[in-house]
């Protein structure tokens, strides 16, 4: 069994403020990164998936396929966007590294099969460097 980590890119800003909390509770929460303007980061993202090695092809992933699939779910919609106000889907939360991992790894969950339809490969893991001091990492099984 192998596997196979590719690596992304994208700039996003965003501001950790909680809805719930009063200003002063988030500042001592988020401290600088509770700017009311915001912050921006250059994320990068570490996509790990599982298999075999194919017969055919002596791969156990195909990173075209990922690099699409990443494209398309994760690049375009994140790329120079700020995750308060531009993404739907964090809108509601507080736009942490450990949301961001876990709504890239929804995004990747819902449209696996539809790239790779089979049984393998298998999405394992999201890693999330937000600096290179920030590391989050989300298994794929914890994730609905």
């Amino acid at each position: 069994m192998f596997r196979v980590t590719r690596q992304y890119r994208f700039a996003a800003s965003h501001r950790l403020h909680a809805a719930g909390l009063s200003e002063i509770e988030n500042q001592a929460l988020y401290g600088k990164c509770n700017n009311p303007y915001g912050h921006g980061h250059n994320y990068v993202v570490d996509v790990s998936a599982q298999g075999p090695l194919d017969p055919r092809s002596g791969r156990a992933l195909d990173v075209r396929l990922l690099d699409q699939l990443m494209a398309r779910e994760v690049i375009a919609p994140f790329d120079r966007r700020n995750l308060n106000v531009e993404i739907e889907s964090l809108k509601d939360v507080v736009p942490t590294s450990e949301n961001l991992a876990r709504e890239i790894c929804r995004r990747l969950k819902r449209n696996w099969k539809t790239v790779f339809p089979g049984e393998w490969p298998r999405l394992e893991k999201v890693r999330i460097f937000e600096t290179p001091r920030n590391i989050i990492d989300v298994r794929t099984d914890e994730i609905e």
